[in-house]
C-alpha cells in the first residue's frame, strides 16, 4: 500500500574547496545518496542539495601559493568534486558553491535579522596577529595546547580530545600555522551572535528527537557549562562576503556555510517548476529537513545553526545525522601503506558500487567510525553481491532462455516469493531508520534462502527431464527471478547501476510499491553479466597508486591531500610505518648549515650548503614558507646523508634535511642538542 507522499530536503556537509575527496569524505556522500534513492524509491519527494564551501583564510591563502584568484581555485576544485560524486554515483539534485549570489543575499538577510532583533554584539577584542604574516589568524590557523585538558597540538577553537570550545588566545604556548611564529594580541572591532540568549531554546530542541541520543548528551555537557557568544566576523584579508555595513570585515566562514545549504536549494528552486523555497524553510513547514554531517561539527550544526535559524524566523531541522570517521585496515589512513585513498584512486580501478555496499553493509544509526578492512571488502561483496544476489540470476536466466524462450512460468499457488515481498516493510524501516547494515543482513539472509531452494531443487537436472512451458524446471526458474526482482529492488539505493541493468533484463522498473507486480507469465531480455568480482590485483594496484602519489607529494614537500579548513570531514593525522631493518639502512648525519639561500624561480625551495665535518653537500629542501635564509646559517640540523643525489632543475640535490609538522607551511628543522658536531653520525 503507498504511503502518502512526503516532502523532504536533505543535505550533506559542504566539502572545503582546496582539496580532493578522498574516502573518509565518501562515506557521508554515500549514505546520504543511499536515504535519498530510498525516499524517491518508495515515491517520496526527496531532494537532495550540497555545495562546495568556498570561503576562508585557508582557500586565500592556497590561491596565493598557487599563483592564482581563489575564484580560479575554487571553480576548478569544484568542478574535480562533481565529477567525483558523478562517478561515484551520488545524485545531487543540485551540487552548487558557497561563493554564490543567492548564499550572500540570504547571509546578508540573516545577519539583518539577528541585529535588527539585538542578537548582534558589537565590541572591541585582543586578537591573534601574525606579525610575519601581518594577517589576523583564524582560529584553525592557530595550534597549541588544550588550556582544559592539556592536551597538545589542538586546533584554536575547540579540543579534538575533550571536546571544549575557547579562544585561540585562551589555549597554552599558541603559533602560527602559517609562519611557526608565536601570535601576538592586536586589537579588532568584532561582531558576535548572542548565544546564550538561546540557552533554554536550545536546551529543549536538542532533546527534541531531532539528534542522535549520543550526540544530545554530549551536547548537554556543552549546554551546563553555558553558552558563550560566538564570534562571527573576520578581518581582511579574508575571502568571503563583506559584513552589511562593516566595510573590512568577513563574515566567519562558519556562518555562511550552512546558509550555502538554502542557497543551494534556493539556486534549484529558480531553475525548477514547482518547487517552491518558503514551503521547504519558513518557520511551520510540513516539508522535512534533514542534516547529514561528520561528528566533528556537531556544535556547529546543532548549537549554532538552529539558534540563527530561530532567531531570523526559518525553520530548524528535522533530524541532523551524525556519523563517525573511516578507518582502513583498524587504524587512521596512511599515506605511506597507500590507504589515504582518494576518490579518484579508487574509481581508477574499483567499481563505486563495491564501496557503496561495502559502507552500507557497516553503516548504522551511530556515529561510530566505520572501518575498511580490506580482506573483509574483497570477501563480502564477492560473496554477498556476486555470489548471492546475482548468483540468482545467473544461475536460472539461461534456462528460461535456452528451454522456455525467455518466458516465465505462471505464478504456482504458493511461492517464497511472497514471503521476500512481505520483508519488505521491515526492511524499509532499517532504511528509513539508517540502519542500513541490518537491512543489508535481511536482503542476504532472503537471498540465502532463495539460493538454498534453487539448490535442492536443481533445475539444471529438472530440464533434462522436463522441459514442457509448465514443467518444474520452467516453475523453479521463474520462482528465483521473482525472487531476484525482489531483491534487485531491495539494493537498488545502495547499488543503483547494477539495479539498472537488472531492470533492461527483466523489462521492468523496479520500485518499492511495484514489487507485488510479479513478472510470471511475462517475457524477459537475454541476461548479461551485472557486476563483476574484485579481482585482489586491483586492491594492490589501488594501494599502489596511493604509494606512488604520497612518494611524489614527498619529493615536491607537499602533502597528498590538502589542508583544510573548519568543514574538513577528519582532522586525523596520518601515520606512517617502515619496518626497523629499512629504518637501519638510513645514514642521519649532524650537519652546519653553512649557507642559505633563496633559489630563483622556486616558491618553496631553498638552496642549503650542508659542512659534514670536512665534506660538503648541496641539498634543496622545500622550507621556504617555515624559514628565511639568514635565520638558519650557523644552525645545526640532521640529514639524510646515504640519499642518492636527485637532479632536479635548479641543481642537483645530496640528500635530505630532516624536517616536521602538519603543513608545508608548519615546517620545524630537526636540531641536534648542545655540542653536537658536524658529521657525527645519529645513533
Amino acid at each position: 500500500m503507498a504511503q502518502t507522499q512526503r516532502k523532504i530536503l536533505v543535505t550533506s556537509a559542504l566539502p572545503y574547496a582546496n582539496g580532493p575527496i578522498h574516502l573518509g569524505h565518501m562515506l557521508e556522500h554515500i549514505q546520504t545518496d543511499i536515504w535519498v534513492r530510498f525516499q524517491k524509491l518508495r515515491g517520496h519527494l526527496c531532494t537532495a542539495v550540497c555545495a562546495d564551501d568556498a570561503h576562508g583564510t585557508a582557500i586565500m591563502i592556497k590561491a596565493d601559493q598557487q599563483g592564482i584568484t581563489s575564484e580560479e581555485l575554487i571553480d576548478g576544485v569544484r568542478k574535480a568534486h562533481t565529477a567525483d560524486f558523478n562517478d561515484f554515483l551520488i545524485g545531487y539534485d543540485n551540487y552548487y558553491s558557497t561563493h554564490s549570489e543567492e548564499n550572500r543575499e540570504i547571509s546578508n538577510r540573516i545577519y539583518k535579522l539577528l541585529r535588527d532583533n539585538g542578537k548582534i554584539a558589537v565590541r572591541s577584542i585582543v586578537q591573534a596577529y601574525d606579525p610575519e604574516k601581518e594577517m589576523f589568524l583564524a582560529d584553525r590557523f592557530i595550534k597549541g595546547t588544550c588550556p582544559k585538558c592539556k592536551a597538545e597540538d589542538q586546533y584554536g577553537d575547540n579540543c579534538e580530545v575533550c571536546s571544549a570550545t575557547y579562544t585561540p588566545m585562551e589555549m597554552i604556548d599558541p603559533r602560527s600555522v602559517y609562519s611557526g611564529a608565536t601570535p601576538i594580541e592586536k586589537e579588532s572591532e568584532h561582531y558576535f551572535f548572542k548565544l546564550p540568549d538561546f540557552q533554554d531554546f536550545l536546551a529543549k530542541w536538542t532533546r527534541s528527537g531531532t539528534l542522535q541520543d549520543q550526540v544530545a548528551n554530549k551536547l548537554a555537557e556543552w549546554l551546563e557549562s553555558g553558552l558563550k557568544e560566538w564570534d562571527i566576523s573576520r578581518d581582511a584579508p579574508y575571502f568571503g562576503f563583506e559584513i552589511p555595513d562593516a566595510p573590512g570585515k568577513y563574515f566567519y566562514v562558519w556562518l555562511d556555510a550552512p546558509i550555502g545549504y538554502m542557497a543551494s536549494f534556493k539556486n534549484l528552486c529558480d531553475r525548477t517548476e514547482g518547487l517552491n523555497f518558503d514551503d521547504y524553510w519558513a518557520k511551520g513547514s510540513e516539508a522535512e529537513l534533514y542534516h547529514f554531517i561528520g561528528k566533528d561539527i556537531i556544535n556547529f550544526h546543532a548549537l549554532f545553526w538552529p539558534a540563527m535559524l530561530e532567531c531570523a524566523g526559518y525553520r530548524t531541522p528535522t533530524g541532523v545525522n551524525a556519523h563517525g570517521y573511516v578507518t582502513v585496515d583498524g587504524t587512521k589512513m596512511s599515506k605511506s601503506r597507500g590507504t589515504f585513498i582518494m576518490a579518484r584512486t579508487y574509481l581508477n580501478h574499483l567499481d563505486p558500487q563495491y564501496l557503496r555496499y561495502y559502507f552500507a553493509a557497516k553503516l548504522n544509526s551511530s556515529v561510530d567510525d566505520i572501518d575498511l578492512n580490506l580482506q573483509d571488502f574483497v570477501q563480502r561483496v564477492n560473496s554477498d553481491v556476486v555470489g548471492k544476489v546475482v548468483n540468482i540470476a545467473s544461475r536460472t536466466a539461461s534456462f528460461i532462455n535456452k528451454y522456455f524462450d525467455n518466458k516465465l512460468s505462471p505464478k504456482p499457488v504458493d511461492t517464497m516469493v511472497d514471503f521476500c515481498i512481505e520483508a519488505g516493510d521491515r526492511i524499509a524501516e532499517l532504511y528509513e531508520s539508517r540502519e542500513y547494515g541490518k537491512a543489508i543482513r535481511e536482503i542476504m539472509h532472503l537471498a540465502d534462502i532463495v539460493n538454498e531452494y534453487i539448490a535442492k531443487e536443481e533445475p539444471w537436472k529438472l530440464v533434462k527431464t522436463d522441459n514442457s512451458p509448465l514443467g518444474k524446471a520452467h516453475e523453479v526458474c521463474s520462482i528465483a527471478l521473482n525472487a531476484f526482482a525482489v531483491l534487485a529492488t531491495y539494493l537498488k539505493p545502495v547499488m543503483p547501476n547494477m539495479v539498472a541493468d537488472a531492470e533492461k533484463f527483466l523489462g521492468k522498473e523496479l520500485t518499492w510499491d511495484n514489487r507485488t507486480e510479479l513478472l510470471f507469465g511475462k517475457e524477459v531480455n537475454k541476461f548479461k553479466p551485472l557486476i563483476a568480482r574484485i579481482d585482489q590485483k586491483q586492491i594492490d594496484a589501488m594501494i599502489e597508486e596511493g604509494k606512488e602519489a604520497a612518494a611524489e607529494a614527498a619529493k615536491a614537500n607537499e602533502p597528498a591531500a590538502a589542508v583544510t579548513e573548519e568543514t574538513e570531514l577528519s582532522k586525523e593525522p596520518i601515520e606512517a610505518e617502515i619496518n626497523f631493518d629499512d629504518f637501519a639502512k638510513v645514514d642521519l648525519r649532524i650537519a652546519l648549515i653553512a649557507k642559505a639561500e633563496h633559489v630563483e624561480k622556486a616558491n618553496k625551495l631553498l638552496k642549503l650548503t650542508l659542512d659534514l665535518g670536512g665534506e660538503t653537500r648541496t641539498v634543496f629542501s622545500g622550507i621556504k614558507s617555515a624559514y628565511k635564509p639568514e635565520d638558519l646559517e650557523g644552525k645545526l640540523t640532521v640529514m639524510v646523508a646515504n640519499l642518492a643525489p636527485r637532479k632536479m632543475k635548479f641543481g642537483l640535490s645530496e640528500g635530505m634535511v630532516l624536517a616536521a609538522g602538519p603543513g608545508k607551511d608548519e615546517i620545524y628543522l630537526l636540531e641536534p642538542h648542545a655540542g653536537a658536531k658536524p658529521g657525527q653520525r645519529v645513533m
